[in-house]
């Protein structure tokens, strides 16, 4: 059971301004029914710039109703620069903070906000296609809103990403690459360009390569494994050799030798040194 604020309860069981708005200067829509959440925002603004109403429908659990509502009441009198600057967690906090499981609520709002004030400006914002590569089909999130959660956000785990955009929450099968972005974004990889002819990236000292290591199995691998209840830990690091213990599910399971070279291994030559070998501890 969620332990949600008065606030939220009190905005789920009485909505403010639900409902369509036929004479809209501006709708932004987001989600989608088949991944089980929606929002339509309708937005009236004024020749000054001013929004002096807002409406919206809905279609999600009563964190989704409290911040479609709250977002509405937050949005009136507002100028468009001044609407632009709301942030998810602007609309988390005016409702006194929601539970991090529900966290999606409120970065839906803000996309909806960004797709209204867009449409508003004439930019084209297609329903439910939003830019990006695709990363969690089971809810229709692209890594465009992965990203930018991670940076308005400042998430660190997989963990944080599902709770922010719902991404990896379903079959798991795009938790790989949700690392990988998790991983570009927190080295900078993503977003430092490449240098022509720059010759061969500086190898990493022994304590940097620890380090990368330690931190990639604690926030990628270790809640990839958790999510089908398994674990590991880390037992030792031998220059390029990392020592792991199995743990849960791992345990005897037919497929543990997969897991470690499939999985822990190729997941750190990846992202901390490509001669890395895994290596289970006796």
């Amino acid at each position: 059971m969620w332990e949600y604020t008065d606030t939220v309860r009190d905005h789920f069981l009485n909505p403010r301004n639900a409902g369509t708005m036929d004479d809209a200067d501006a709708v932004g829509e987001v989600g989608s029914l088949a991944c089980g959440d929606a929002l339509k925002l309708f937005l009236k603004i004024d020749a000054e710039g001013v929004i002096t109403d807002a409406r919206f429908q809905t279609f999600g659990c009563a964190s989704a109703i409290a911040s479609s509502s709250v977002l509405t009441e937050m949005l009136k009198g507002k100028t468009l620069e001044e609407a632009k600057k709301i942030s998810n967690k602007d609309i988390a906090n005016a409702l006194g903070g929601l539970p991090k499981e529900k966290m999606h609520c409120s970065v839906m709002g803000q996309e909806a906000l960004d797709a209204a004030l867009k449409n508003f400006a004439g930019e084209a914002a297609p329903v439910h296609e939003p830019e990006g590569e695709l990363v969690c089909k089971c809810f229709g999130v692209t890594d465009v809103q992965i990203r930018r959660a991670i940076r308005e956000n400042g998430l660190t785990t997989l963990e944080e990403v599902t709770d922010f955009t719902k991404a990896g929450g379903g079959c798991g099968d795009c938790h790989e690459r949700i690392g990988q972005i998790l991983a570009e974004e927190l080295t900078g990889a993503a977003a430092a360009p490449k240098a022509p002819d720059a010759g061969a990236k500086k190898p990493l000292t022994n304590l940097e390569r620890m380090r990368l290591v330690t931190k990639v199995i604690d926030e990628e691998i270790r809640p990839a494994l958790k999510n089908d209840g398994g674990d590991l830990e880390l037992v030792d690091i031998d220059g390029r050799q990392v020592m792991v213990s199995l743990r849960g599910a791992c345990v005897g399971c037919p497929a543990s030798k997969l897991t470690l070279a499939d999985f822990v291994e190729r997941r750190l030559r990846e992202t901390v040194d490509p001669e890395i070998t895994v290596r289970e501890a006796r």
